[in-house]
């Protein structure tokens, strides 16, 4: 959003003003002393009430334009904000597809790791079974062994 001119900076801090307590109390002054001018003599009350009347319409139109330029500024303002709203709304939605496509990712990556796991516990199945097997193997050679031994030694008893 722009910087205000000079003349919205105006009609914005004349309305902020016009709005605030030390107005009030500056504009009571203000007619209390167009009157006491007229008691104790200083002014004509026809003439004060005149140019009372002329100041006060005056202020009357300057504020109530002050007062549209704040609600035309406050209006751009509020539909700038809204645009930048529906963008960030636009920005959301995407960034939230993106959440999706990864989520749909993150889940094929998890079915992989689950397929690779089941893989690995297979193959560690087998290694295992494997192993079983060639500790028999072992077992049974060795056993052969020794029954080889007792054979030959056998054997040479006899032959003596």
């Amino acid at each position: 959003m722009q910087r205000p001119p000079r003349l919205q900076k105006t009609a914005l801090a004349a309305t902020r003003w016009l709005g605030s307590p030390q107005s009030i109390i500056v504009h009571t002054i203000l007619f209390a002393l167009s009157f006491l001018f007229t008691i104790i003599g200083l002014v004509e009350f026809d003439r004060m009430l005149l140019v009372l009347t002329t100041a006060l319409s005056l202020e009357a139109i300057y504020l109530a334009l002050f007062i549209q330029m704040t609600v035309n500024y406050t209006t751009q303002t509020i539909e700038a904000v809204g645009e930048d709203i529906e963008e960030i709304q636009e920005d959301v939605e995407e960034i939230q597809g993106d959440v999706d496509e990864i989520q749909k990712d993150v889940d094929e990556i998890q079915e992989d790791v689950d397929e690779l796991q089941e893989d690995v516990e297979e193959i560690n199945e087998e290694e295992t079974a494997e192993e079983q097997q060639e500790r028999q193997q072992k077992q049974t050679l060795e056993q052969i062994q020794t029954d080889l031994r007792k054979l030959m030694d056998d054997i040479e008893r006899l032959k003596k």
